[in-house]
């Protein structure tokens, strides 16, 4: 996959679109209609809706990671990351409008995708099936993080025209939820396949497609659905890897059986992440150490208050969170100069020769999250003795005391803080706070408002609809 992604150059051109809206291509055109012809042609369509979710998971940590209590901007406060750490990100500021855009440039290519593939003959377009599958997993895929993200969105189902685009009225989150992102989950679990071989191996599976809907179904609270669809993830033959550590050494091959769905980066060939840059402190030192070329912006650090959850002998404690020091090629500590980010994750730390250019994907969701997931909703559904088991999985490869004898009150707090500590810096805090209702208690010491569980819609789109009775502004943010 991360081979198939270096194609996005050439694939992109099947999707022409005019700077407005959603970014709406045109519906029909000789060069689009030419190109849509071959198995290969719809290949390389959907692996520019792949590559397009590459570009926006660039900066999904701001809204994952830097929204909530365990991410802290230390030092620099002038970027994107640092507003929405703050709670003062505004409805102008251009991470919400490029969001917006890479989201709908994933919509509209899948949509279209869909309905040209509807009347392909399958002796040509022999692997027709699992395209539009995998086609459905990243439409459904991209409005779950849009309305996670900004509430009631547009709706789309097919291709729009532009004049079509400027007439669409916000649609309720639950009516999409319903109709788009539950429905074409269930229709790629059903025809994706469990695993991939060779260059292939990257791409959108049954069990990613089961997983990210058992994750939709945690979000609604619809726990007797999430219980069912997470116990299926769990027969489909992923394990915990022994070493918690060795999830994030990327010179291993990152397709190991706790792996579920990443989103894709390779070095070299300019399809690298941002992340090992980005998240890692202003030393210059500490950089030769690790062999890190370019820019260091020192993001995404660990809050106190992460860092204080973690005992000492917690294994997953010294690759999620440092403070104050590394660690030189000669096994001694080196304070971090003072003007500099002290604290510092290193999930995202590997070599890197050009700068941003690094090979660490993003992990969308792994298994020890699924296992995390069924044992709270087992839990929810009054099974606590049946939870305990999945809970005590992830803790024992941890290091630390399995769990017993616990009630379904208590039960739900420690699934709460085995997730923080589990899944720190992997997008997930913030959507827990959000979906189990306790962001604003949590935050608002922090600066959060009671109406900021959802982000502003961008100031561009308000202003071209222009029309607050079908397009409104989420309350708050006028």
């Amino acid at each position: 996959m991360k081979t198939l992604l270096s194609l996005f150059a050439l694939t992109a051109l099947l999707m022409v679109s005019c700077k407005n809206f959603i970014e709406v291509p045109p519906v029909s055109t000789v060069s689009v209609d030419a190109l849509y012809k071959t198995d290969k042609d719809y290949q390389d369509a959907v692996v520019a809706a792949y590559n397009t979710l590459q570009l926006q998971y660039q900066d999904f940590w701001i809204f994952g990671d830097m929204r909530g209590d365990d991410a802290r901007q230390e030092v620099v406060k002038t970027d994107p990351w640092y507003f929405s750490d703050a709670f003062i990100l505004s409805s102008d500021n251009d991470l919400l409008r490029t969001t917006w855009r890479n989201y709908y440039n994933i919509i509209n290519r899948t949509n279209t995708i869909l309905t040209r593939i509807e009347n392909a003959d399958p002796a040509v377009v022999t692997n027709k099936n699992r395209h539009m599958a995998e086609a459905k997993f990243l439409r459904a895929f991209a409005y779950f993080d849009l309305v996670r993200i900004f509430g009631d969105v547009p709706m789309l189902t097919k291709p729009a025209t532009t004049d079509e685009a400027y007439k669409l009225a916000r649609e309720k989150a639950d009516r999409i939820y319903d109709e788009i992102i539950i429905k074409d989950l269930m229709d790629a679990e059903s025809v994706l396949p469990t695993r991939y071989t060779g260059t292939d191996v990257g791409r959108a599976t049954k069990g990613a497609a089961k997983a990210i809907l058992g994750r939709v179904y945690m979000t609604r609270k619809d726990f007797v659905k999430a219980e069912a669809k997470l116990q299926e993830v769990t027969t489909l033959g992923y394990s915990l890897l022994p070493n918690f550590n060795d999830l994030f050494v990327y010179t291993k091959d990152e397709h190991h059986s706790e792996y579920i769905f990443d989103i894709e980066y390779e070095e070299g060939i300019g399809e690298g992440s941002v992340f090992t840059n980005r998240f890692f402190p202003n030393s210059a030192a500490m950089a030769d150490v690790y062999g890190v070329k370019g820019g260091l912006t020192e993001a995404n650090s660990p809050s106190p208050g992460l860092i204080a959850l973690f005992t000492a002998d917690d294994r997953r404690k010294d690759i999620t969170v440092q403070k104050d020091f590394f660690i030189d090629k000669n096994g001694n500590p080196v304070k971090l100069p003072s003007a500099t980010s002290q604290g510092y994750t290193k999930k995202y730390i590997t070599p890197v020769a050009t700068g941003n250019d690094s090979r660490a994907n993003w992990k969308v969701i792994r298994y020890a999250d699924v296992l995390l997931m069924y044992a709270e909703a087992l839990n929810e559904n009054g099974k606590t003795a049946q939870a305990l088991p999945f809970i005590n999985q992830v803790r024992t490869r941890a290091g630390v005391a399995p769990y017993s004898d616990l009630s379904k009150d208590e039960l739900r707090e420690k699934i709460y803080r085995e997730r923080r500590l589990e899944l720190a810096f992997e997008g997930v805090r913030w959507f827990d706070l959000v979906r189990t209702g306790r962001a604003f208690d949590t935050l608002k010491s922090l600066g959060m408002k009671d109406y900021m569980t959802v982000f502003a819609i961008p100031l561009s789109q308000i202003q071209l609809i222009n029309n607050r009775t079908i397009f409104p502004q989420n309350p708050g943010y006028e």
